[in-house]
């Protein structure tokens, strides 16, 4: 956040109508809700980062606030667990995430009831997930491919179908559904659920809570677009719903997996109440209210088209490292050529480029190869680092910033040359390490082992904190020692599609 003028987002206003959207939907049934939460409810830094102002831990907050009629369900696929998918905003496996979220949870005060693995095919992954959560002492129920999936209704509903699925014995009046990330069974759980519960006489209902696409903007929003850039991996388009529109004449969007999916949903919903479907359009299944909590669209929209950049960036950097293939790539080039997009207008790319030919100029890179970073201060302020055989452009950048922010002098050395020494002869002479030069992880202990006698770097430490969320932008794929260090620091990282080495095998 820079500033109060960059508030684009109400929280307190959000959080209002948000419950008594989710309290009204409630009240439709007459037992219980099984509401599926979309993205992510903790640390949604993708919505904090298009909505300036918004919480990225809001959504939790407003869970506190039902906690006395809430029951939580963690869904993870089985798929994710054997494949090791990564959340890239942490690093870190699904299936860790998973136990990182149940422990976030207990910090808020708020249980998780069971953990589901869906779509469970006896990979011997998820049944190693599932020993080490049940000796910790979580429940742990097994749901499998629903057999006549998504053709055979009569089969899906049925015994064989979601009857096959163990039953999650609930209590409360709403039940939580979330999972890591997209894919991780949650409808398929609600509804499994909702078929029991039927089964034995309990008449439940369904709702969805996702904040993008956001319904009631138009499709081109710029927010919007801001989404589909987020999943360019699903190829995720916001579309007009026809539906809605259709039988109550309003304009709203939704995206096209839930388009496609809805009539199909619709009669399975049908087919397990035994009456009317609840809903008449994808729009209908939604409680999102994340448009009463926007208070200046402009700020909200440079904020989504910075965020479009970003993206491109991440996609373009996944592709030169073999996460993603060309279709991704060319969707998200579709992406920024449909609104007119220029990856300069991110403000540190243009200095961190500058930063590596001005160290290419100087001769003073590390084995022929030249490297630049950049950041934006939240007062606007552009600061640049450039790489040396001693250290990483990166490493440079964080200290140059920090000396910034505590008011020292350019030409002061926050780390004495015995501790760099010691710490180059470590890695060279003891570990017999090829990369000597101290990338970020390394560069924050250093500074913390050196503020210990130098008050200098005492205060450039305490100004750490100062960077948070600050835009950050290298002229190279960063090392994984420099990738946890800017992690740490949580500072919005993009970088160019180009190695820092000739290496092929880093760390």
């Amino acid at each position: 956040m820079k500033g109060s003028e960059r508030k684009g987002f109400d929280n307190e206003k959000y959080l209002q109508e948000q419950t008594a959207s989710i309290l009204e939907r409630v009240s439709r049934f007459d037992d219980k809700l099984y509401l599926e939460f979309g993205g992510k409810i903790l640390y949604d830094y993708h919505a904090s980062r298009v909505l300036p102002g918004f919480d990225p831990n809001v959504k939790m907050r407003l869970l506190q606030l039902l906690k006395d009629k809430i029951d939580v369900i963690l869904c993870i696929h089985a798929g994710a667990i054997e494949r090791k998918k990564v959340r890239a905003d942490f690093g870190i496996s699904y299936d860790a995430d998973a136990l990182k979220t149940i422990d976030d949870f207990r910090d808020w005060g708020i249980e998780i009831k069971a953990v589901v693995i869906t779509r469970y095919q006896n990979q011997s992954t998820a049944k190693a997930f599932k020993n080490k959560l049940e000796l910790r002492g979580m429940k742990v129920y097994l749901h499998y491919p629903t057999i006549g999936y998504p053709t055979d209704v009569d089969l899906i509903v049925s015994d064989e179908g979601y009857g096959a699925n163990e039953y999650i014995k609930t209590e409360k009046p709403i039940v939580i559904v979330t999972g890591p990330g997209p894919g991780s069974g949650k409808l398929g759980t609600c509804l499994s659920n909702l078929y029991h519960d039927y089964k034995r006489g309990i008449k439940g209902g369904y709702a969805k809570f996702e904040t993008f696409p956001i319904w009631d903007l138009p499709v081109d929003h710029m927010v919007n677009v801001a989404y589909e850039a987020a999943t360019v991996d699903l190829d995720d388009k916001v579309l007009p719903d026809e539906d809605h529109f259709s039988f109550y004449h309003v304009e709203t969007v939704n995206y096209n997996r839930d388009i496609e999916a809805f009539h199909l949903l619709k009669r399975i919903i049908e087919k397990i109440t035994g009456g009317e479907s609840m809903y008449q359009s994808p729009t209908d299944m939604g409680v999102n209210r994340a448009s009463s909590g926007i208070v200046n669209d402009k700020i909200i929209t440079e904020a989504s088209y910075q965020e479009i950049i970003r993206r491109y960036f991440r996609c373009a950097v996944e592709y030169a490292v073999g996460l993603v293939d060309q279709d991704n790539l060319d969707r998200i080039n579709a992406i920024i050529e449909k609104i007119g997009g220029r990856v300069e207008d991110r403000k540190v790319v243009g200095p961190a480029r500058k930063a590596a030919d001005d160290a290419q100029k100087s001769g003073k890179g590390n084995a022929g190869f030249y490297c630049g970073a950049a950041i934006e201060l939240h007062d606007g302020t552009i600061i640049t680092g450039k790489n040396s055989p001693l250290m990483h452009a990166s490493s440079s950048l964080v200290l140059n910033a920090s000396k910034h922010l505590a008011g020292l002098p350019d030409n002061m050395h926050l780390l004495p040359q015995s501790l760099i020494d010691s710490v180059t002869h470590l890695k060279k002479d003891i570990l017999n390490g090829k990369m000597v030069s101290l990338d970020v992880d390394e560069t924050l202990i250093v500074l913390g082992i050196s503020a210990l006698s130098n008050p200098g770097a005492q205060v450039a430490l305490e100004n750490l904190k100062l960077l948070r969320d600050c835009e950050v932008h290298l002229t190279h794929i960063p090392t994984p020692g420099d990738e946890a260090g800017f992690r740490k620091l949580q500072v919005n990282l993009t970088c160019d599609p180009e190695y820092s080495s000739k290496s092929l095998f880093i760390s």
